[in-house]
């Protein structure tokens, strides 16, 4: 077995037997890591409180050479998840977690990623203001996921030909995962209409990848929040279990 030791994102965890887990992790060096956890719920033990959902830590891995689960022996408690006043915030952090698992492959490692995603649930934990800013920030945050796993939506030019796309409203095509000019429209299905606004805002957001720096606009959140969660449901084959609700699907329209 190799040892490895490396900062860590603790995605999910799964109770194995009655002191020990499966934590799935999101590391910045060996990518995302699978491992049991012996003993993590003991009251003393080599953890100490470091397998908390949500929380950065510093962990030791035994990494398995003929696959399986790794072991995981020690796990450093750098910063846990603050709920604080904000149960939307939480539930957001959970929802871009789940998202981060879906999307990710085992023991592909992406710093870049890691660094987005440890942003975004850092910006939640510390969150006190409105639930405006929480949308805001899981837009950010769940954008930022999507282009750096390879599925970001395409929403400068035709996702099918890559000619120009204009007007006031325009396709998205599920299918084709960004937006489409009329004449590659016609005859697509899972197509739903997306207004110039809500299709510069997402452009923003992407580019911005996490941080500050860009304006948004409330009254637009949930129609971004409509076209992501059918597009993500679309990637995924199912809806994420996760996540607030800022919105109600009837946002959606129709093609044109």
């Amino acid at each position: 077995m190799a040892v490895e030791k490396t900062l860590a994102i603790v995605l999910q965890a799964t109770p194995f037997g009655e002191t020990s887990c499966v934590v799935n992790l999101l590391t910045r060096d060996l990518g995302k890591v699978r491992a049991l956890a012996k003993g993590a719920w003991r009251p003393k033990g080599p953890f100490d409180g470091g397998l908390d959902l949500l929380s950065t830590c510093e962990v030791i891995v035994l990494r398995r050479v003929s696959g399986g689960l790794d072991l995981l022996t020690e796990a450093c408690l750098l910063g846990r998840f603050r709920i604080g006043t904000s149960l939307p915030a939480f539930q957001a952090a959970i929802g871009l977690a789940e998202l981060t698992d879906a999307l990710t492959a085992d023991a592909d490692p992406h710093p870049e990623l890691f660094d987005a995603v440890a942003a975004s649930i850092h910006s939640l934990s510390a969150h006190r203001g409105p639930d405006a800013a929480v949308a805001e920030e899981w837009l950010r945050g769940e954008l930022a996921v999507l282009r750096l796993t390879g599925h970001g939506p395409l929403l400068g030019r035709c996702a099918a030909c890559r000619g120009r796309v204009d007007g006031p409203r325009v396709a998205f095509g599920m299918l084709d995962g960004g937006v489409l000019c009329p004449a590659c429209r016609r005859g697509k299905r899972l197509v739903v209409s997306v207004s110039a606004a809500a299709r510069g805002l997402l452009q923003r957001l992407a580019a911005a990848l996490s941080g500050g720096g860009v304006a948004t606009e409330p009254g637009l959140h949930g129609e971004v929040r409509a076209i992501l969660d059918r597009y993500v449901a679309h990637l995924l084959g199912r809806r994420l279990r996760a996540g607030p609700s800022f919105h109600s699907p009837s946002s959606m329209k129709p093609p044109s």
